[in-house]
């Protein structure tokens, strides 16, 4: 018997508090306000009070819901200040902590996955889960050889709570508009939805990350944890210490954000040219920080976990983004308008001004276009409230352009990635990154420039 709230009516009764509460306390703040508290006080409250049951009614139905709040807490960042203030603690809350199941229930599923004998494969098992997420939690132990391990374990039920956590949120997608202003959030849920069974696969996640351990296993930079053993609804791997990415954004010093800033851009764009696999769930519950980096124990290298949602990209990330970024720093309003339209971004029955399609893309690639960009929230915001405003001339063209299913998921890890960058507030050489990893943003005649320089070196 499953421990997660199951039953259909039950969760979406509860999914469906969320946006009435939101109206009932905003009538609650009404009402004191006629009674004559000050409406700064009353509104602070009212945002706490939501943020507050947003933690609870996610974190306690864990599944789709909660994997939906994961998904929304990156993109803290670029709500404006009065907003994002009360829900960012909640939010973060969902990164890496939820209510525990029983250990009862722990128990059964070793048992039924790994055999009634499963206690002799460890020499300990901590009962008490390091870590809680959408669809299982994390309980530490040490493995039958001596090997520190992290001992995934899936909900039972978890594939039917998030399909129908991701059905009833996507009815209702309107109603949450409250929970990330001036954001859309029904292709989120939908293409959440669309990745489900991949998620809930720990055979696929166990070859995803095993593939990412094997390429990054000499890397100075980048730490990723083997896979110990992998069966159905359990997923052992080794474990690894490290200071949380959400300690460092709420307290870590500027070295530190600055480094994990810098780390994440490089792993976002050389993993795909590495392993053709994208790593699709960039929020910092995922990602840690460790000491021992190329200048030595003061130094600090990446550590990633979690591969249970990946893009998989054979050839790397399509070149069409790299030349597109390329000629819109340089300009060529009517090729970048040329190689949309052939990718699909703009529909045959949809005509554009070129010049009007460079100024909207070139404020969003900023970034890219110095040789090391500082990310904070005001600029995210600003961006944000460019394209939300319906007055703009950015929003009215953003309408017009398409997104194609293929860059989906490469769009929500990138716009994921930059909000996770700007709650660092990081200083990242983000151009840097772009120029190793990213096909297409250097020209073929550079990159064979490069490639007679590093002859000439090599026979010097």
């Amino acid at each position: 018997m499953s421990d997660l709230p199951r039953k259909a009516v039950t969760r979406t009764a509860k999914l469906a508090a969320l946006p009435l509460g939101f109206a009932g306390r905003a009538t609650w703040g009404l009402g004191k306000r006629i009674v004559g508290e000050s409406a700064e006080i009353v509104g602070r409250e009212l945002q706490q009070r939501t943020a507050e049951q947003l933690f609870k009614v996610l974190g306690e139905l864990k599944g789709g819901a909660m994997k939906f709040g994961q998904a929304m807490s990156v993109f803290e960042s670029a709500l404006p200040e009065e907003i994002a203030g009360p829900y960012r603690a909640a939010l973060t809350k969902l990164q890496d902590a939820a209510p525990p199941m029983p250990t009862r229930t722990v128990h059964s599923v070793l048992a039924e996955r790994l055999g009634e004998d499963w206690p002799e494969l460890f020499l300990e098992f901590d009962d008490k889960p390091a870590a809680a997420a959408s669809i299982g939690q994390v309980h530490r132990g040490v493995w039958h050889d001596g090997r520190e391990v992290a001992v995934k374990v899936q909900y039972p039920g978890a594939g039917e709570a998030l399909l129908s956590d991701l059905t009833q949120l996507s009815r209702f997608a309107r109603l949450l508009g409250p929970l990330v202003p001036g954001m859309d959030v029904k292709p989120l849920i939908n293409e959440l939805r669309d990745r489900v069974s991949e998620e809930l696969d720990y055979g696929l996640e166990a070859q995803a990350q095993q593939a990412h351990a094997d390429e990054f296993a000499d890397d100075p930079d980048v730490v990723i944890p083997a896979v110990v053993h992998q069966c159905d609804q359990v997923l052992v791997t080794e474990w690894i210490d490290g200071v949380p990415l959400s300690e460092v954004i709420s307290g870590g010093t500027r070295e530190q954000r600055d480094r994990a800033g810098q780390l994440l851009s490089r792993f976002l764009f050389s993993g795909p040219a590495r392993t053709g696999l994208l790593h699709a769930d960039p929020h910092p519950g995922n990602f840690r920080l460790l000491p021992g980096g190329p200048e030595g124990e003061d130094d600090w290298r990446l550590g990633v976990l979690d591969f249970g949602t990946v893009d998989r990209l054979p050839g790397g990330l399509p070149e069409p983004i790299g030349e597109s970024l390329r000629m819109t720093l340089d300009g060529e309003a009517d090729a970048v308008y040329a190689l949309l339209c052939a990718e699909g971004f703009v529909k045959e029955s949809i005509e554009l001004d070129p010049d009007a399609v460079l100024d909207y893309l070139l404020p969003i690639i900023e970034p890219a276009r110095v040789d090391a960009f500082t990310f904070t929230r005001d600029w995210i915001r600003s961006q944000a409230a460019r394209i939300a405003d319906p007055r703009s001339p950015a929003h009215q063209l953003g309408k017009q352009l398409n997104l194609p299913p293929a860059y989906l998921l490469i769009h929500r890890v990138t716009l994921s990635t930059i909000g996770v960058l700007c709650q660092l507030g990081a200083t990242v050489r983000l151009r840097e990154e772009l120029e190793e990893w990213l096909p297409g943003f250097v020209p073929e005649e550079g990159l064979e420039e490069d490639r007679e320089a590093e002859e000439s070196v090599a026979e010097a």
